[in-house]
């Protein structure tokens, strides 16, 4: 009777001590959080902290969340949770300066009328039901930025849309983009066509969303206001337009720079005796300040990337290896200008390189494959066909840098001044540039179709360009404290064995899928040293034969690349099989048998306390 009073008692004192624990520590720890996440996903990086405290006036923010219509959404729920437990932490150190409001849009209410003002998606679902997961946010000056919809595949750039969008209701006027250019961005008189030419639609894309200011490439100072210069394809600069550029970089300004070995679509009147010299631009002395270098007339080759054009007058499709399309495995991950983007095109890019000794720091945003070769510029000035570049191609298993962020501390191109000029800034604690090896890119040509709809021009983007321009352009408009912002990796606790199993099968396929190209582009040599045959019949039979083969050798790899994938998927069904074997079998019993030992432990330990 005794034993039983005192382990009441001791039960009782147990949940008196845990309630007054959880009390006190409500009081004593409010606002205390430890984040033991793998990831550091309730871990704010520095740049945003920065951020959050340099907030001078009042932000209001409305997280709209259909909590009622995700019901049966675990996925979207637990995304939903996510989100609401960052912006809970945004407004904790944000000190007062954020506000947040939670609302749920029922169907036809006001709350819905407001999410639609503010500039919110919904995703319809069935039974008439919509889905909002978005943010609004207000400043004093009544001016409103919103996320449309948390898309739920892109959650490693959830803290830096949150603090783009900080950033931005943040300011107080519009900041301005300085363009220099040495290509027709703004249209004009096509040398090629004869006829005149409308503004790039990258350009009409950047000007949507920024303000804009021309800027002479014979300038010999860069504006106050400026605060990103674009930069596209600078040819035989001055020495004062290389110093203003330089000066402009080191007092802080944000640099875009599009260089090229050998631009395609360059079709300006260059007083250059030299074809490859009228249609290349760098930025040598400037770049070699800053810890970088554009490779000299050369231009890279992927036979993985390549992409499919159309020749002749029949517009027969062939693979050009100086023309690539860079899927999503080549644009950086862990970047936020290249994180959100499926592909890009580049046309005849060079090569970009980090000096050695730089104290700059050096991160590839876009990467050939490793197959991918260096070809001489001057190869392309004279090509007559895109499969003349196939019998060279060698690749060297190199990846290649064809576009890179430069940051950091960095030295001033003329740190002994520039006659005639005030004497400038000799260093820089941290810049911010971003070099393309590429300017065709922004041709529109290269990613988008445009449509005229009763005169106006509808654009239909096939590929990513403009978005990597918009992107870049906005983040480098961003604060120091926002460039820091990167993106995170998405919280997931991966199956490393089936990953592992599932690589070893795509490196598989993707040597036989090169080999198929390899052989695909054999085949086109070979049709086309067939059309310079004698007679059309001879041509005729001998390209059927040679399509014949290729077809057979295709089917055959087809097949291996089936027996792969079942291999895949056996070698994976395999270890699930043996998960579940454990789970179901030997993990009760090896809990059995220590619960086992450990009661006959006790056992033990009780009888020798009697005795």
């Amino acid at each position: 009777m005794k034993r039983m009073f005192y382990s009441s008692l001791g039960l009782v004192v147990v949940a008196l001590t845990f309630f007054v624990f959880n009390a006190l520590s409500s009081l004593l720890f409010k606002g205390v959080q430890l984040d033991l996440t793998e990831q550091k996903l309730y871990t704010l990086t520095e740049g945003t902290q920065q951020l959050l405290a340099g907030l001078d006036e009042p932000i209001e923010l409305y997280f709209f969340y259909s909590n009622q219509a995700a019901r049966d959404m675990p996925q979207v729920r637990h995304y939903a949770q996510r989100v609401h437990e960052l912006l809970a932490t945004y407004t904790r150190l944000a000190d007062g300066k954020l506000k947040l409001h939670v609302i749920e849009p029922e169907p036809f209410s006001a709350q819905e009328d407001q999410a639609a003002q503010m500039g919110l998606q919904a995703i319809p679902l069935a039974q008439g039901e919509s889905l909002y997961l978005g943010l609004a946010g207000k400043n004093s000056q009544g001016d409103v930025q919103s996320i449309a919809f948390f898309a739920l595949e892109q959650e490693e750039l959830l803290e830096y849309e949150l603090s783009r969008m900080l950033h931005a209701l943040s300011q107080t006027s519009l900041p301005v983009i300085g363009v220099m250019s040495g290509l027709q961005l703004n249209g004009g008189f096509d040398m090629l066509s004869g006829q005149a030419q409308p503004a790039w639609m990258v350009m009409e894309e950047v000007r949507q969303q920024f303000q804009i200011e021309s800027i002479a490439l014979t300038a010999d100072e860069i504006p106050e206001s400026v605060s990103v210069l674009w930069l596209v394809h600078p040819q035989n600069l001055s020495p004062p337009t290389l110093y203003a550029i330089d000066q402009f970089v080191m007092r802080g300004g944000k640099l875009l720079v599009f260089v090229d070995p050998y631009s395609e679509f360059d079709t300006g009147m260059s007083m250059a005796a030299d074809e490859l010299q009228a249609r290349a631009s760098n930025l040598q002395t400037l770049f070699e300040a800053w810890g970088l270098r554009l490779r000299d007339d050369v231009v890279v080759g992927d036979s993985l990337y390549a992409m499919t054009v159309g020749v002749g007058s029949e517009q027969r499709a062939v693979r050009h290896l100086g023309w690539l399309n860079l899927p999503k495995q080549a644009l950086s991950a862990e970047d936020v200008v290249t994180a959100p983007l499926q592909n890009i095109t580049l046309a005849t890019a060079g090569v970009l390189e980090p000096l050695e000794g730089a104290t700059t720091l050096f991160t590839p945003l876009l990467q050939t494959s490793d197959s991918a070769m260096p070809y001489a510029a001057r190869r392309f000035a004279g090509l007559r066909s895109p499969t003349e570049l196939q019998a060279d191609m060698q690749p060297t298993g190199e990846r290649y840098t064809l576009a890179a962020r430069i940051s950091g501390p960095a030295k001033s191109a003329f740190t002994q001044g520039l006659e005639g000029q005030l004497p400038g800034l000799k260093q820089a604690k941290q810049i911010q540039v971003l070099v393309v090896a590429d300017t065709d890119m922004l041709r529109d040509t290269m990613w988008v179709q445009v449509q005229d709809f009763f005169g106006q021009r509808l654009p239909q983007p096939w590929a990513g360009n403009a978005s990597f321009v918009v992107n870049a352009i906005d983040n480098l408009l961003g604060s120091d404290a926002l460039l820091g912002v990167r993106s995170r990796a998405q919280f997931s606790r991966p199956f490393t064995l089936v990953d592992r199993l599932r690589r070893s099968a795509e490196e598989r396929y993707a040597e036989k899928e090169q080999q198929l190209q390899r052989r695909l582009m054999q085949a086109e040599q070979k049709i086309a040293e067939l059309q310079t045959g004698d007679t059309e019949l001879n041509v005729s039979m001998q390209q059927q034969a040679t399509i014949q083969q290729f077809m057979q050798e295709r089917l055959q790899i087809r097949k291996e690349l089936r027996e792969v994938r079942y291999q895949l998927n056996a070698d994976i069904e395999s270890l699930g099989t043996t998960v579940k074997v454990f789970n179901v079998a030997v993990m009760p019993f090896i809990l059995t048998f220590a619960m086992v030992l450990i009661g006959l432990h006790r056992r033990i330990r009780r009888m020798h306390t009697e005795a």
